[in-house]
């Protein structure tokens, strides 16, 4: 996912503003580092997990003793089957494995249509960059979801965190209480806004559509030239304008952890979320941003929660 140069963009971006172009990766008052870890599980116990990584490396971590996992539901990190997908959180130079999510998905996007009477198959339109996508919603978890998500109907957006299963993502969470406009009438930002905050405040929540180890966030507000996308420039948080490679600064409020995390993609679909996150308090309502999964576990993040309130910064 993403565009190619990200690093040269970001450095003649800031060259045209006047700014330094910044070094991605955590503040230094983040406290102490999370690293994210993807990979393929080759064998696994209660105290150690070997993976191979995308680049097809052997890596052999240590599972802390509080260590938890999820696998569709919570379960015992040694449960979980040889061969998932995971990511992983760790501690101490990531050598030591504090939480684990195995086939985790997320599937964001806007209902094109629902078939079905029980396991309802819903396809999904999740923006020009990243095409269709089918998913299942299983019997068992249609209560749950539709809770949160009332308009199971063409035109209205959704969002939800499951698995991959026989090939087939299947939704069983909810990740936010469903907009109640159609995905066409996103709110206008408040009139107040002026274009010149050095900050903004909302949600930021995470994406599978970016490569596994990839750091990086998709923003709604690129310009649809620079993004080669039509629905881009699409939010209701009142943000700025900023180019493709521009780096930005992440802080999750909750965690008080701030990263610098460069802009690699469009974030048309986000951008059409006026929602809320209530991890810690309520944030203010607009996505702001969406992190790649490394970059949203690096700050805190939890894949199942699936957002954090956060402020954002430049320059």
């Amino acid at each position: 996912m993403g565009y190619p140069d990200v690093g040269r963009r970001r450095v003649l971006a800031a060259a045209a503003l006047g700014r330094e172009a910044g070094v991605p990766g955590p503040e230094p008052s983040a406290g102490n580092s999370l690293r994210a870890v993807a990979g393929e599980i080759v064998d696994i116990s209660p105290h150690l997990v070997i993976i191979e990584t995308p680049e097809g490396r052997e890596e052999r971590l240590v599972i802390a003793p509080w260590a938890t996992a999820w696998h569709g539901g919570d379960t015992a990190p040694a449960d979980i089957p040889i061969r998932s997908r995971v990511m992983m959180r760790t501690v101490r130079e990531g050598k030591v494995v504090e939480r684990i999510w195995a086939d985790t998905v997320r599937i964001t996007g806007t209902i094109l249509t629902i078939e079905g009477r029980k396991d309802l198959t819903v396809e999904l339109s999740c923006g020009p960059h990243r095409g269709r996508r089918t998913i299942v919603i299983p019997y068992r978890a249609t209560g749950r979801v539709q809770v949160r998500h009332p308009k199971l109907e063409p035109g209205y957006l959704f969002d939800a965190i499951g698995v991959r299963r026989d090939g087939a993502c299947h939704a069983l969470l909810p990740a936010t209480s469903q907009p109640p406009y159609p995905a066409r009438a996103v709110p206008p930002p408040p009139p107040a806004y002026a274009g010149v905050q050095s900050r903004v405040s909302g949600t930021v929540t995470w994406s599978d559509a970016f490569d596994e180890e990839e750091r990086g966030l998709a923003y709604p507000m690129v310009e649809r030239s620079d993004a080669g996308c039509p629905d881009a420039e699409v939010s209701c948080a009142g943000l700025p304008y900023l180019a493709v490679g521009s780096l930005v600064q992440v802080k999750n409020v909750c965690a008080e952890r701030a990263v610098n995390v460069p802009v690699v993609a469009c974030g048309c679909v986000a951008g059409r979320f006026c929602d809320r996150c209530v991890e810690c308090g309520t944030s203010p309502r607009g996505r702001i941003a969406e992190l790649s999964p490394s970059s949203y576990i690096e700050l805190g993040g939890d894949l199942v929660k699936g957002c954090f309130n956060a402020q954002i910064g430049w320059g």
